[in-house]
C-alpha cells in the first residue's frame, strides 16, 4: 500500500517458482539476462512470493520466454530487421493478449499496432482504459470482459427459419 511501491508479489508460491523456472529457462536457452534474476528483490518483506524484475536480451523468437505467457516481471527483448520483420514477429506465437507498440511517429505506431494479433496494443505508453474490451486472440481466449462486448458473451442468438 505505499506510495513507493511499483511492483508488488506474485499471487502465490506456484506461480513464485513458474516464472522463476522461465527465468532459469531463458538462461538456459542462451537469453543474456541484463537485469533482475530469479531470486527476491533486496527488502522485500519475507515470506512473500516475490521476484526481481527481469529483462533478458539476445531473445529469439524461437526461444520459451518469446514463445510463453510468463505472467510475471520478465520483458525480453529480440532484435528485428525493419518494421515487416517487427510485425511478423510479434505474431508468430500462439498467444495475444496484448502488446505495445512504441515509435515517434503516432501514424506509424497505430498502423503498426493495428496489424499486431493482440487483444490490447498500447500505443506509446497508452493507459490502460478499464472501459474498452478486454481478451486475447488465439491461445490467450477469444471472449471480451467489458462493456457491450463483455455482456454478449452471456447471450445465446437464435435464428428462426422460415418457410417463404
Amino acid at each position: 500500500m505505499s506510495e513507493t511501491t511499483r511492483l508488488g508479489p506474485l499471487t502465490s508460491q506456484a506461480q513464485l517458482e513458474r516464472v522463476r523456472g522461465y527465468i532459469k529457462q531463458g538462461v538456459a536457452e542462451g537469453a543474456e539476462l541484463l537485469a533482475g534474476g530469479a531470486d527476491a528483490p533486496e527488502g522485500v518483506p519475507p515470506g512473500g512470493y516475490y521476484v526481481k524484475p527481469t529483462v533478458f536480451g539476445k531473445v529469439s523468437n524461437n526461444m520459451t520466454i518469446a514463445q510463453e505467457e510468463i505472467f510475471g516481471p520478465v520483458l525480453s527483448i529480440i532484435p528485428y530487421r525493419d518494421e515487416e520483420d517487427g510485425i511478423r514477429i510479434a505474431n508468430d506465437s500462439p498467444y495475444g493478449l496484448a502488446g505495445a507498440v512504441w515509435s515517434k511517429d503516432e501514424a506509424r505506431a497505430q498502423r503498426v499496432a493495428r496489424r499486431i494479433r493482440a487483444g490490447q496494443v498500447d500505443v506509446n505508453g497508452g493507459a490502460f482504459n478499464m472501459n474498452a474490451p478486454f481478451g486475447g486472440f488465439k491461445q490467450s481466449g477469444h471472449g471480451r470482459e467489458a462493456g457491450v462486448y463483455g455482456l454478449e458473451e452471456f447471450l445465446e442468438y437464435k435464428s428462426l427459419q422460415l418457410k417463404g
